[in-house]
């Protein structure tokens, strides 16, 4: 393993895995692949924009001419793909882009790295491919029932990479994260979203009764997870890589408002989305027992991720201009509306 190339590299977990290997790997060349759609941001990566090992090339896993002509000129031997839409709401208005990138990108990864001779490929996926469950924990073996668009394409791209190490003997492996969170998220996502809106003292349109489970997980111990399991891993085996810490959208929202000092009154509960799972939960007992060990406490890393976005406006306030204010007020205007 010398020369990685990180697809989706600029978007919000890929960002912090390379921000992790750059330094963890000195002797690694590290090659950030990124269209730099709205959630993929360059200043991402501004703290190892100077460092040696670090690269940057612009462009789209779907693009097959452009995949070969990157594989080919840094001599990549290994593929780790983050690269995805991957906001659920999104999902449900416009699907056409999660096909393209999330299995029509994938497909193309796999078949040129095949062509290259990719000595290893990573697929990141998700918990979301294991559907809702009502109780007890997703395990690896478990059947997939995805509900929504973005679920669906996540899924497809997991066994698109399961055909590729069954039919070619390809060496992939696949790693499901669970709900994560930390800096440089873009703010469409829960704690970002509310955090950032919050701090502009406008409602927080939370869904249904805001009782919906997620399983968190930091973005540094999902980044060192997907390092882990790269290395780690055996070829053609999935492991999920859990915070297991569950905890209820409303208990997050009610957090981030103690901690910004702000009203209760904020939350505003709005009609729900359309198949919204009620509940994911894994257990992470198969990546325990290879050696990995998530690091920081939920609490703490919740507290610390809220006081990153108070300290560092100059970052999210750009996004909250152009496409995103578009977007919100597409999304939440009328469900804000009904919800008076």
């Amino acid at each position: 393993m010398k020369n990685i190339l990180v697809a989706g590299g600029a978007g919000f977990i890929g960002s912090a895995f390379i921000r992790h290997m750059v330094a963890a790997y000195p002797e690694y060349s590290i090659i950030c692949f990124d269209k730099l759609t709205y959630a993929g941001n360059i200043d991402n990566l501004l703290p190892v924009s100077d460092a040696e090992n670090y690269h940057f090339e612009r462009g789209d896993i779907a693009d097959r001419a452009a995949v070969s002509r990157v594989l080919q000129r840094h001599a990549i031997d290994t593929i780790v793909n983050f690269a995805a839409e991957s906001h659920v709401d999104r999902s449900i208005l416009a699907p056409d882009a999660f096909i393209h990138t999330d299995v029509v990108g994938v497909y193309i990864l796999l078949d040129e790295g095949r062509k290259h001779g990719i000595s290893r490929f990573c697929q990141v996926s998700t918990d979301e491919v294991y559907g809702d469950i009502e109780s007890g924990y997703s395990q690896e073996q478990d059947r997939f029932l995805p509900n929504s668009p973005y679920a669906a394409s996540k899924a497809s791209g997991e066994l698109m990479t399961r055909a590729y190490h069954m039919t070619y003997g390809m060496d992939t492996v696949l790693t499901r994260g669970s709900n994560t969170y930390g800096p440089y998220q873009y703010p469409e996502k829960l704690v970002p979203f509310f955090t950032t809106e919050a701090l502009e003292e406008r409602p927080l349109p939370l869904y249904g009764d805001g009782k919906q489970v997620r399983d968190w997980l930091h973005v540094d111990d999902h980044a060192r997870g997907v390092d882990f399991i790269l290395h780690f891993g055996a070829a053609g085996e999935a492991y999920n890589l859990a915070g297991e810490t569950l905890r209820s959208n409303i208990e997050i929202t009610r957090r981030i408002l103690q901690w910004l000092d702000k009203p209760s009154a904020l939350i505003k509960y709005v009609p729900d989305r359309e198949g919204h799972d009620r509940r994911y939960a894994m257990t992470a007992a198969k990546a325990r027992a290879l050696g990995w060990r998530r690091q920081v406490e939920f609490e703490a890393g919740l507290r610390a991720t809220v006081r990153w976005y108070q300290e560092n406006e100059w970052w999210w306030r750009k996004l909250k201009a152009g496409d995103y204010q578009r977007y919100y007020q597409r999304q939440y205007a009328e469900r804000l509306a009904a919800a008076k």
